[in-house]
């Protein structure tokens, strides 16, 4: 590990961020940047260098913010890669609290995005400093005048000074980074003054304890200093404390106004370092917090349970561990007859969901069962009481009198041709139009308020099938609306299984009943008698199928004889079956859950970058 010394004057800092949709190419231009300065040389380099998840590798995308620090021209950059996908839109929002700049990256040959828009408002609420920038100008297909044009109306400035590079090639990056230099303002903060560091991030490693990012804004932090966490007020030593270049590289003088770096204090608590906490020193500690974040609402809930029962110590322990990683994750202990003990967690979208689950089964060595995933609903009973419902089976008995459920403003973005399939499927799906924008002659932005619970399943799917992948999805949440909503409940054998039941719209709720009657029917084995299996509201059975018994043939031993001995026979057998109905339970196999509870799995985006 290499060691830094000196501390950097803050005139010659620029803290940048890299924003964009998803597969706009900022994991390639960060890899030509960390080329250029001569950080990473090329024999150790690789792509998606700053991704160190293997998952990400795997889905080129990032899941992770990563921030590193690099050397140009006497200037030190210190740069954060952000993820581009909706579902990890805190993970930008709390980079750009560590910034005063931001690069917005736009594909060439794609143009502006739904994404792009939404990091675009993120960076402009945060005040930060813009600079324009098309991407992948090399690709046969980029229309670089075009879209520089449509970015410059966006941002209010002149087609001409709308940046052109090539992440792949390194075609303009040395002149961006000069040009991040010349425009990007210097941090501005008080070095006399009591120390404050913002956590814009944090990490667990197994054998440190937790490893902290923090941005220097007032004052000075340095090695084997008592630090103090003013929320938690815990206080700890710094074992170690430096900048990541892009490997951790220790710091004699510590961490000076308007630098990013990492703490290391063998903290092994992970609800010690809260991200959005404020470090000071506690010899002298400053007088008032910085400004957090605002913690993000989960949008979807889902249970996860542990398919052999005894591992879930293991898991409690893996999502304490992950929630580190991951500040938007939110659980706490539920229970269910089917299924045993597990977790009701909170995320922020079907993407972040299917990451956080293949996290756990792979980081932790755990095998797990996930519910089908829903949002939470607000039921007022006819007697004024209000019940919170984020789990169907806490769905409450007796009369209602209205039940509300969360809707989102979403944004589509799309070439014009495609407006008619686009407004048929909003239709479809219980969409109220808001409004139309043409970006360009062939763009145009749709924005339509949509109920949560319709999106989160196969929409973004449907929409990208009905414009051949052309369409971009963004969505922000608005709110809450009166709905007809109804709980579905499945029934073996006249009794209801908890994980299987769902809210659905009245409409709706016929097509769920049926199809999910068959898909049991077709995963639960033939018992010994005849099982029914029924969709019911309430007490209204409106789908049935059967599993018929499986049948022993108990004449095999009679030759012939009075047909009497034969009836006798075949009446002991149906005393049987009749006893054996009444006591004997339907046993469920995990993987009928498995497959019946993954509706919808695929849903979630997974582009290539």
């Amino acid at each position: 590990m290499r060691t830094q010394t000196g501390q950097t004057d803050p005139a010659l800092i620029r803290n940048f961020c890299i924003i964009a949709h998803i597969d706009h190419g900022k994991s390639t231009l960060a890899d030509r940047m960390l080329q250029i300065t001569g950080v990473v040389d090329d024999r150790s380099m690789r792509a998606q260098y700053l991704d160190r998840m293997d998952i990400e590798r795997e889905r080129g995308i990032t899941i992770k913010s990563q921030a590193v620090r690099l050397p140009w021209n006497g200037h030190v950059l210190n740069m954060i890669d952000t993820p581009g996908h909706v579902d990890f839109s805190y993970e930008v929002s709390r980079s750009l609290q560590a910034c005063e700049g931001a690069i917005l990256l736009v594909d060439a040959a794609q143009g502006i995005e739904a994404q792009t828009l939404a990091n675009l408002y993120l960076a402009m609420n945060a005040n930060l400093h813009i600079i324009p920038v098309l991407n992948k100008i090399d690709l046969p297909a980029a229309q670089p005048e075009k879209y520089a044009e449509e970015l410059a109306h966006l941002i209010g400035c002149e087609p001409s000074e709308v940046l052109r590079v090539s992440g792949k090639t390194g075609v303009g990056v040395r002149e961006l980074l000069d040009h991040v230099v010349e425009t990007v303002p210097a941090p501005v903060g008080d070095a006399a003054a009591p120390a404050r560091a913002l956590i814009f991030d944090s990490v667990y490693d197994t054998y440190r304890g937790v490893v902290t990012y923090v941005r220097v804004m007032d004052g000075h932090l340095g090695r084997r200093e008592r630090i103090l966490m003013m929320s938690t007020q815990a206080q700890h030593e710094t074992l170690e404390i430096g900048v990541i270049s892009p490997e951790p590289m220790v710091s004699d003088r510590g961490l000076g106004v308007g630098e990013v770096g990492y703490l290391i204090t063998g903290v092994k608590d992970v609800r010690q370092s809260r991200v959005g906490d404020t470090v000071t020193s506690a010899a002298k500690p400053a007088g008032e917090a910085l400004g957090g974040y605002e913690h993000p609402k989960p949008m979807v809930y889902s249970g996860l349970y542990p398919i052999d029962g005894d591992d879930f110590p293991e898991l409690r322990e893996a999502l304490d561990k992950l929630r580190l990683n991951d500040a938007a994750l939110v659980y706490e202990p539920e229970s269910s007859a089917a299924l045993g003990f597990g977790f009701r967690c909170g995320f922020l979208g079907l993407l972040h969901m299917e990451i956080v689950r293949e996290r756990l089964e792979r980081e932790f060595n755990l095998a797990l069962i996930s519910t089908a995933p829903n949002v939470i609903y607000r039921v007022v009973m006819e007697d004024g009481r209000e019940v919170v419902v984020t789990n169907p089976s806490e769905f409450p008995e007796g009369k209602i009198a209205e039940i509300y459920e969360p809707v989102v403003k979403a944004t589509v973005l799309a070439p014009a041709e495609y407006i008619g399939a686009i407004m048929e499927l909003c239709q479809g799906r219980r969409g109220q139009l808001q409004g139309m924008d043409y970006l360009s002659e062939d763009r145009v932005e749709i924005r339509y308020t949509l109920p949560l619970g319709e999106i989160i399943f196969d929409f973004f799917d449907q929409l990208k099938s009905k414009t051949r992948g052309y369409a971009s999805l963004d969505y922000e949440p608005s709110g809450e609306q009166d709905a007809d909503l109804v709980k579905v409940d499945i029934l073996l054998q006249g009794e209801a299984v908890d994980a299987f039941s769902a809210i659905v719209h009245r409409d709706k709720a016929y097509a769920y009943g049926v199809e999910m009657a068959k898909k049991l029917k077709d995963l639960i084995p033939r018992q010994q008698f005849e099982v029914p299996i029924q969709a019911a509201i309430g007490a209204r059975v409106i789908a049935r199928e059967n599993i018929r018994a499986m049948r022993k043939d108990v004449l095999s031993k009679c030759y012939g004889g009075d047909i009497s001995r034969k009836r006798k026979l075949l009446e002991k057998q149906k005393e049987g079956k009749k006893r054996m109905k009444m006591v004997g339970r339907v046993e469920v196999p995990q993987e009928a859950f498995v497959a019946a509870l993954s509706t919808g799995e695929s849903s979630a985006e997974k582009p290539k970058k």
